[in-house]
């Protein structure tokens, strides 16, 4: 009698990344949220340049909107909402088809199906994540350097920006994909995941001691204080860290990885 071989990590792995570019919507959504990021970075840039001949010398040195400039907040949150989106429909898609229970009957160890899914989505929103960083800032600086207004991409501030705004996009995904396990349903996994992303941050927007803690703890405000370029006094950026920032973007998909893993063992498919 012939035994079947367990399927390995790898083969999840080469199963889910099929999966995932089977999907009709996938490249355009890419495309397109990839060319929404360097055209708003261009725009915003272009705008800046305009004003480029009404600044002094030091002004211009100093630069500080030019991260601004690279890293619009209109492109990138696009962004966060395009790859939250998809983190969830990886899961949502599934489980609305019924494929999840040949998966698993497939693969019965969950688990590891689960954590192939997240590996694969994180690997394909890093790899997007890190074109719209480094064509977002080379388009802007490209824009500003005859004004000699451009930030260097070798200055400490500017490595910190572009890693930030590359790691976006795959911490958004894991975000949307932990939403999409707990939930496990289209419409509902969609709106939770744009609350939580872009919506919750503005109803945290008082001037209250908890409300300020709570919205240090969210991806979007954390983005925003890795990028800031500038900040006055002992309490620019409301007491906001850069270390506090980069330990949100790690909590965020840990824990919804973590969540989804304990999830999809206790629940039936």
């Amino acid at each position: 009698m012939t035994g079947v071989a367990r399927a390995r990590f790898p083969d999840l792995l080469a199963a889910e990344w099929i999966k995932v570019r089977s999907l009709r919507s996938t490249p355009w959504i890419l495309a397109a949220v990839t060319l929404t990021v360097l055209t708003t970075a261009a725009l915003a840039a272009w705008s800046d340049h305009q004003d480029l001949p009404r600044l002094g010398a030091r002004a211009r040195r100093e630069h500080v909107f030019a991260l601004g400039d690279a890293f619009p907040a209109e492109g990138y949150l696009t962004l966060m909402l395009a790859a939250g989106s998809v983190g969830a429909i990886v899961v949502v898609s599934e489980y609305g088809s019924g494929l999840i229970r040949t998966t698993t009957a497939a693969v019965p160890a969950r688990r590891a199906v689960m954590l192939a899914k997240a590996a694969v989505t994180a690997g394909l929103w890093a790899g997007v994540g890190a074109v719209c960083a480094l064509g977002s800032f080379a388009v802007s600086q490209a824009i500003l350097s005859d004004g000699g207004a451009a930030a260097r991409f070798t200055e400490p501030a500017s490595l910190r920006a572009v890693a930030a705004s590359a790691l976006l996009a795959p911490v958004c995904a894991l975000v949307g994909f932990g939403l999409g396990v707990l939930l496990r349903h289209g419409a509902t996994t969609m709106v939770a995941t744009a609350f939580v992303l872009l919506m919750l941050p503005l109803f945290l927007g008082g001037d209250r001691p908890w409300t300020e803690r709570a919205r240090h703890m969210m991806v979007q405000h954390a983005w925003q204080r890795l990028v800031t370029l500038y900040g006055w006094g002992p309490d620019a950026y409301g007491g906001a860290t850069v270390a506090g920032a980069w330990a949100v973007f790690a909590a965020w998909p840990l824990v919804a990885v973590a969540l989804a893993l304990v999830v999809v063992g206790r629940r039936d498919v």
